[in-house]
């Protein structure tokens, strides 16, 4: 599921550069090369470091690490030293930060050479940036990460960190085609993060096979504990309903076709329901969102409201319109429901449920439909994204594979075990 063969691996890069078969700043030149050819058609990138400040770089910190020589994009409400942080607001004309975010000083630390900064939308909110779908430029490549799926897409870097409040991570995953991985809430630290809201915001990745991603959670979440190997067959519990979106008809064919493919593996899939759950679950996450964002915002709207969208007023109008007990409540709910993985879905090993109601949609004035991601928002549950085919027009589809609190490696894993088989042949 790849978009050109150009396409690079961030675990080959390392392998590659920790051998002496490359040198540790090859690849981020390649990188700048393939954004200098195809950005003016993508436009994922609000900042990229100069080609000259790149040769400046002192190569031996590069060239041992477990992600040496990796080049990385940062979504531009993480801070990277020496670039500035503008959270899709031009307008605001930021300086350079002084320091690394600490998720950006650990991947550093590691050997990965971050090379710029991603379009987001206007402070990880609704208001899209000027990026464009990779497959289809006339298409939403999602939001708010949009910059960073994109950039991983068209092959211009191997690897890019995003966030996601809602489904500003998986949705951008879904529509170019990508793996995305959200982790579990709290998981990885977020200091050098613009926070909008405290109790949903988290840090994930973008590349291009589970095999990076897992490469890039062994340094932000450390080493995974080893687990002895089940000899039960998988379980797997899919989950399509939701009440606020339509599963099309082609996402719903997808999925079928996936789950013939894991039964024919052995796996065993099961159909699960969770209306009621799910139904609370939306209404928490629109109030907490708006509650905290809300108050996030509050001062930026204060003193630069005349740079700031329409969309954004209004939901920070609304959400200092929620009172505090209607937020505890939800707050509450968001709790009892967080490690309830059993009672919702008994002993399944990972829950199979759609990432998008369908393909990008036409269009760049939106980055359509969070429905299928905000429950697990709420819940801080990792969620996983694998493209498994594309549609008729060339699009993407995919699925998300979601696991129990805090079950990151396993569900990474299992991701890595389980993708080859759910690729459809001939893509």
């Amino acid at each position: 599921m790849r978009l050109a063969s150009s396409h690079l691996s961030a675990v080959a890069i390392a392998r590659r550069v920790r051998a002496g078969e490359a040198g540790p700043l090859a690849a981020a030149r390649l990188s700048l090369a393939a954004i200098a050819r195809d950005e003016a058609r993508v436009r994922a990138w609000s900042h990229v470091m100069p080609a000259a400040r790149l040769e400046a770089m002192d190569p031996a910190g590069i060239a041992a690490g477990a992600l040496a020589g990796v080049p990385l994009g940062i979504k531009d409400v993480i801070d990277v030293a020496d670039m500035p942080t503008a959270f899709g607001v031009p307008a605001l004309a930021p300086d350079a930060a002084s320091f690394d975010a600490c998720a950006v000083g650990m991947l550093r630390a590691a050997g990965a050479v971050p090379i710029g900064k991603t379009v987001t939308a206007e402070f990880a909110f609704k208001t899209p940036g000027p990026t464009r779908n990779p497959h289809a430029v006339g298409h939403t490549p999602g939001g708010s990460s949009s910059g960073s799926a994109a950039a991983v897409a068209a092959g211009m870097v191997p690897a890019a960190l995003g966030t996601q409040t809602g489904g500003s991570m998986i949705r951008p995953a879904a529509f170019c085609g990508v793996v995305g991985f959200k982790p579990s809430f709290g998981r990885v630290f977020r200091d050098g993060m613009k926070l909008t809201c405290e109790s949903l915001d988290a840090i994930g990745w973008y590349a291009n096979d589970v095999e990076d991603a897992q490469a890039i959670a062994d340094v932000l979440l450390g080493a995974p504990v080893s687990e002895a190997e089940g000899g039960r067959p998988l379980t797997i519990a899919v989950q399509l309903g939701n009440p606020r979106a339509d599963l099309c008809s082609e996402s719903r064919n997808e999925i079928a076709r996936v789950c013939a493919a894991l039964r024919a593996h052995g796996v065993q899939c099961v159909p699960v329901e969770a209306e009621r759950e799910t139904a609370l679950l939306l209404q928490a996450h629109d109030v907490i969102m708006h509650y905290e964002f809300a108050r996030s915002l509050a001062p930026v709207v204060e003193r630069h409201g005349e740079a700031l969208s329409a969309p954004l007023l209004r939901a920070v109008a609304h959400g200092l319109s929620i009172g505090a007990a209607e937020y505890l409540e939800m707050r509450a709910a968001q709790a009892s429901l967080r490690h309830g993985w059993r009672a919702l879905y008994g002993g399944a090993d990972a829950l199979l449920t759609p990432s998008t109601p369908g393909a990008a949609p036409l269009g760049l004035d939106h980055t359509g439909d969070a429905s299928f991601n905000k429950i697990w928002s709420v819940l801080g549950w990792p969620c996983l994204h694998l493209p498994t085919a594309f549609n008729r027009a060339g699009l993407p589809l995919g699925m998300q594979l979601v696991g129990d609190w805090e079950s990151d490696h396993a569900l990474l894993s299992l991701g890595r075990k389980l993708h080859h088989l759910l690729v459809q042949q001939g893509e």
